[in-house]
């Protein structure tokens, strides 16, 4: 499995699955493509935070090929 944790492997239209930061401890998932990547840094260790086509912000919990 692609880690949602490193920027390198997050690209603008690729599908993925998010937690939304309200969802965090319910560990509800939401799926889209990705249409911004929001996180500056090459890592982080929640996921990268990134913005999806219909508008949902949350970091990457799962990489869809």
């Amino acid at each position: 499995m692609i880690d949602g944790r490193q920027r390198k492997n997050i690209q603008i239209g690729l599908f993925v699955e998010i937690v939304q930061k309200h969802h965090q401890i319910s560990g509800e998932l939401s799926q889209g493509k990705v249409s911004k990547i929001l996180t500056k840094s090459l890592n982080h260790p929640y996921g990268i935070k990134v913005q999806l086509e219909s508008g949902l912000v949350g970091r990457v919990q799962n990489i869809i090929e």
